[in-house]
């Protein structure tokens, strides 16, 4: 959180991601009936929440919203319109993240936009724990009672 916000103190656009290699993005945790919603990224090879850059003049929780429908195809409303878990990781191509994360809730089968990694897919809250990236693993984990349980 101190790198997070240090990041943002020094930034002049932060949600730009033309403006530094340092950037905000904004990523969606989305829990349902079905379980945690996880896509395998494509050129990463890992399971990931959807998420990603903000377009121009978009906000955080649209981003993540946006994204949550073009990875999955699902539509997913926002649990709360409050940032759960923040994370700063490498982004590829020399860049950094400042990932917003969200609470999302969706139900039904994936289907991914074009152009999108095909591989979605609901997992129970203990196999989402076990594939999940580091930064993925402490938000699940850090999700309180009555929001983990659905999932």
């Amino acid at each position: 959180m101190r790198r997070f916000a240090a990041e943002l103190d020094r930034l002049e656009a932060p949600f730009d991601q033309h403006a530094d290699p340092v950037h905000v993005t904004a990523s969606a945790i989305v829990i349902g009936p079905e379980g945690v919603l996880l896509h395998r990224h494509k050129r990463l090879g890992l399971w990931l929440q959807p998420g990603g850059h903000l377009d121009p003049g978009e906000a955080p929780l649209a981003a993540a919203r946006r994204e949550t429908l073009e990875e999955t195809g699902l539509h997913a409303p926002p649990r709360s319109p409050e940032v759960v878990h923040v994370d700063v990781h490498g982004g590829g191509r020399g860049h950094v993240h400042l990932d917003l994360r969200f609470l999302l809730e969706a139900s039904g089968v994936p289907h991914p936009g074009h152009g999108e990694s095909p591989v979605v897919r609901w997992f129970g809250r203990a196999e989402a724990l076990a594939l999940a990236d580091p930064g993925l693993r402490a938000a699940l984990a850090a999700l309180p009672a009555n929001q983990a349980s659905q999932a």
